[in-house]
Parts: structure tokens; sequence; C-alpha cells
């Protein structure tokens, strides 16, 4: 069966900080497939999640929107299913879309332009874990962070996340293997969504091994005596009064993360592996990101939800060798950038006109950069909060070597990242035409009193209607992947013979038999 081009892996992984991958100039990491693809591919050195949080990083990823557009506000946020997708796009372009692993999609709708998805999700769909603005002084222990990742990260044998992957993984290339032998003529783009390294920062023995003779470091940053708003805010959201964490422990976070970096690093070589033995490698362009980063410790911070770099910088790479140069990018760019990429590989694969954007996107493709052509680019990229931790909008601006990062509560932050990479000199603290371009800027981006109020309003219908869903009879949106046993593996109504030589692949060489 001859594959079309060009068929589309996605790997999306949860909560790793570029920074924490060789390819983006970590020493300690092991991620020699990361490296590998990064070699053969196009790096962008600046690329950010459009959130620092799970679900409405996935939604701005998924839409080609911002948060405040999309609804994507936090975690419990609802998509509807008239809400296009890529996967939308992609399939009125001819693609078969398949996701394996985690979206943390909300709501009835658990596949939002998918064809077909082959593991459930690892986080609820309900409205259960709505943040309340109105309470900021709320914490709400039944699913907030706390230190507990920390306090105890090591070993573990299996996990409910560990469990979770080896299953995505494993669905993952099984899906490859059905297309390379099923007579569908259609690309394949495949979502393979991975939740490690996310924490709990638990990993196996064989992981943890890989770091025997490797130093690894404290966080660059200690706490500040000056420490922002925001991340006073944090340190009560995941609880870090409640424990002490000495050096040794957050040494051992930050092994187990890594060897969960490994792992996931290992799992991308054997998806690569499985195109190859399909037949499908050359004819199947990859993108590796993951939906935030983790703070691991700077600031005396740790997860995500925040607009400093190790928590909202992601990993982003684009391979197709026979269609791109190696090279790395230094313009910033963002989730909602994928979208419009992934129209413009589509269209090139199957010659159909790109589909007219059904909503506006935020996004431009990143086509020109992944061909060295930065000419008409805008250099520039934002990053929005909506989540617990704050009691407003929160936005990022990152132009040129210059990040802005703006809230109604908060004294704002400027920071220089060619020059200051560790974000330790708040240049807001002096005027400056730059600062007062990044404020005009903000004024024309968004009218942020009414996006408080949205998201204010939003919040306070969707605990109604979970308060409500939850009297009686409870119904999840959980999704349940269908599975007919009857048509699969050997069954006594399929021509054996046939059967496993259709299920087969490569196709074995024909034969005459003398009985026939």
């Amino acid at each position: 069966m001859k594959v079309k081009p060009q068929n589309i892996l996605i790997v999306m992984v949860d909560q790793l900080s570029a920074k924490a991958t060789g390819c983006y100039g970590n020493t300690e990491v092991k991620s020699p497939n990361i490296d590998r693809l990064a070699k053969e591919g196009v790096l962008f050195e600046s690329a950010y999640c459009s959130s620092p949080l799970c679900t409405p990083a996935r939604y701005a990823f998924m839409t080609g929107q911002n948060v405040s557009q999309c609804g994507g506000y936090d975690n419990a946020a609802y998509m509807p299913a008239t809400m296009p997708t890529f996967a939308h796009y992609l399939r009125l372009m001819g693609y078969k879309t398949c996701l394996s692993g985690k979206m943390h999609f909300v709501g009835a709708d658990q596949l939002h332009g998918f064809e077909d998805r082959v593991t459930t999700d690892v986080y609820p769909a309900d409205f259960g874990w709505i943040p309340d603005w109105t309470r900021p002084d709320e914490r709400i222990d039944l699913w907030y962070h706390n230190m507990s990742s920390v306090k105890q990260a090591g070993i573990a044998s299996i996990t409910n996340q560990l469990a979770y992957d080896d299953e995505v993984g494993a669905q993952a290339m099984r899906t490859i293997y059905e297309h390379a032998r099923s007579e569908d003529e259609r690309p394949l783009c495949l979502v393979a969504s991975f939740i490690h390294p996310h924490d709990p920062y638990a990993t196996r023995q064989k992981y943890w091994d890989l770091y025997d003779e490797v130093d690894i470091a404290l966080p660059s940053v200690s706490r500040p005596a000056r420490q922002d708003a925001h991340n006073k805010r944090l340190e009560k959201v995941i609880a870090l009064d409640a424990v002490d964490v000495s050096d040794e422990e957050i040494i051992n976070a930050r092994r187990a993360y890594y060897g969960n970096v490994s792992y996931v690093d290992e799992w991308l070589g054997r998806l690569r592996t499985t195109l190859d033995d399909c037949g499908m490698a050359d004819d199947t362009t990859i993108i590796f990101t993951s939906d935030h980063g983790d703070t691991l410790g700077e600031f005396r911070l740790w997860y995500k939800m925040s607009l400093r770099e190790w928590s909202c910088r992601s990993p982003l790479i684009v391979h197709q060798p026979k269609r791109f140069e190696p090279r790395h990018m230094a313009q910033p760019v963002a989730h909602v950038d994928v979208l419009p990429t992934l129209v413009d590989i589509a269209h090139e694969a199957t010659g159909r006109p790109r589909p007219d954007a059904i909503d506006p996107l935020h996004g431009r493709s990143l086509i020109p950069l992944c061909d060295g052509d930065a000419s008409k680019d805008p250099n520039a990229c934002v990053c929005e909060y909506l989540g617990e931790g704050t009691t407003a909008p929160m936005l990022m601006i990152r132009r040129g070597q210059y990040k802005y990062i703006c809230c109604p509560t908060d004294p704002e932050q400027l920071f220089n990242l060619q020059e200051d990479p560790d974000e330790l000199n708040n240049l807001a603290e002096q005027p400056s035409e730059t600062l007062e371009d990044f404020r005009r800027e903000v004024a024309d981006y968004w009218d942020v009193d009414a996006v408080k109020q949205k998201v204010i309003h939003e919040q306070k219908r969707r605990r109604a209607v979970h308060a409500a869903l939850r009297i009686g009879r409870y119904q999840g949106w959980d999704f349940n992947p269908a599975r007919d046993a009857s048509e699969e593996y050997t069954r006594s109504h399929l021509d054996l013979t046939k059967f496993d030589i259709t299920s087969r692949y490569p196709r074995p060489k024909a034969f005459k038999p003398k009985w026939k």
C-alpha cells in the first residue's frame, strides 16, 4: 500500500521546559532522540506556550486562537463542539486524524475533529477544577498543586502517569502500524500526547540510573529578596510554606524529572523507528513540542502557571529533512502558530486549497521561518494566563530580545533576555521608550476589565452547572475508546489466509498454491 505524503506525527509532551533538553543547551539531561530530531530539523529557540497551564495551552494549540478568545481560561475550561481545530481543517484537506493520549478536552465532545481517539484522557473531562477569582485567598486542596511531588521525588516502578504513557506510546505505535497496512490512502495526522515529564517527580529505576554520574545542579536563581507579586501568589498556590525543602530533595526532584524526560525521549525514538519500519519515515513531518514548561525550583517555584522562562518556554522542532534544511531560528513563536503551519504542510502535501479560517486565527504559518526566511516575520508572540494563582488577566509579550509582563494587580516587568536570561533585572522600574511601546501595545491588545468580567462570569456559570450535575446520577464525559473485539485478530467470519496477508506489513510476496 502506498502512503501519500505528507503524513504528520505530532509528539506532544507535558510540562517539559525547553531549558530541560540537550538541544536547548542543558548539559545534564539525556535526551538523545530529541537532540537528533533537532539536529536534523528546524529548532525554534524562542518558542512559547500560549498559556502556562495544561488545558489553556492545548486549546490554543488546537484552535490557533489565544485563550482569551477561544475560552480556554483554566483546566476546567469548556470548548464547544463548534470550535474549529486543526483536526477539523486537516480532515477537510483529506487527512485521517487520530489522537493517542492527553489533550484535556472538557465537555461532552472529546474528539474535537479527531476521527479516532485510541486512549482515554488522563485528566477529568468535567467542570471540577475551576478556580474562583472572587475568592483570591482560597486554596482548593482537592486539586491544587502542593509540594508532595518534591518531597516524595524518587524511584517508582509504576505510577498512574507511567501506566498512562505506556499505553499512549503503545497505541500510537499501533496506529502507525494500522495505517501502514490499511487500504486507506489518506495521509495520517497522528498526535501522540504524553503526560511526562509532568509531576509527580517519580521515574523508573532505569531512567534514575541514567543520572548516576551526573552532577545535577541546584536552580540557578534562588528566591529573590524581592520576590515579585505573582511569584508570591504561586508560592501560596503550591503550598510552599507548608514544607521545608532540602537541597537533596530539590536535586532528587530534578533527577526524577530528567529521568522522565529520558523516558519520553525514548518513546520519541520508538515512534521514529516504527515510522521507519513501516516505510513512512521519509514521508512524515514530525513536530515535537510541549504544552508548557516547569520552573523546577527556579525562583523557589515549582510546576507551571508562571510567565517566567522555565515555565512558559516550550521546545518546538519541525522535522522534514526532505523539505527543510536543519537550522535554528531565533524569532519568538507560540503554539497558536501550529495550526496555520499544519494547514500549509497539508496544502503542500495534498495540493488541496487551504480552507478559509472559520474563526480569526492569531497565529502565523511557520513555513517561511522553516525555510529560513524571516524577512516578513513579526518577530513577536504573546502568552496569556487566566487560571489559578491570579485574579486578573496576565499578558506576556515577547518581541525581539525584550519580554514584557503585565497584570492590573501587579507591578509590570520588562526584561532584556539577551543580556539578562535569568530575568533578574526588571527594566520596567525605569522609564524608557521601549516600556511605553509595550504599554501602548497592551492597551491595543485587549480590554483587560472586560476580559476579567468575562472570566469571572464563565467561572460562576461552570460552577453552577457542575454543582447541579453532581446531584443524583452523575454522567461523566470522560472518553471511552471504542473497540470491537469481534473484528480484531483472528475470527471465524474472516478469511484466515487473506486476513493474515492484509494485516502484515510489508505485504508478503504472492504465490500460486497447488490446491487452487
